[in-house]
């Protein structure tokens, strides 16, 4: 695994129990507004990547899309996820400085 700094608080993030994933779960964080960061796969379709971005658009939730569905699902110890999304603001708030640092790696929806 590489040394990536955004996987591995994905990682701990999950380890922690702050972390939502696969399709019901992460859609159903944004909707109630538990959802303090989403990230999705840059190989998500399109579809997917439109359905996050209006859902968190509409609700002022930061989206980032960053890394591949194999890789996220990797970090996480399961299989591929096409999104994730982060309900703690400590966790957010890191994840989000590693992203900004590195943005030629992700790319951020507001």
């Amino acid at each position: 695994m590489t040394n990536d700094k955004v996987l591995s608080l994905i990682g701990l993030c999950k380890k922690a129990g702050k972390l939502k994933s696969g399709e019901f779960s992460v859609e159903e964080i944004i909707k109630v507004r538990k959802a303090k960061l989403v990230v999705v796969a840059l190989d998500a379709s399109e579809n997917t990547k439109k359905k996050y971005k209006d859902m968190c658009s509409y609700r002022n939730i930061p989206i980032y899309f960053y890394s591949d569905k194999a890789t996220l699902g990797k970090w996480m110890g399961s299989e591929e996820r096409a999104a994730v999304g982060i309900t703690d603001d400590g966790f957010a708030g890191s994840i989000i400085l590693e992203l900004e640092k590195n943005n030629s790696d992700s790319e951020v929806v507001e």
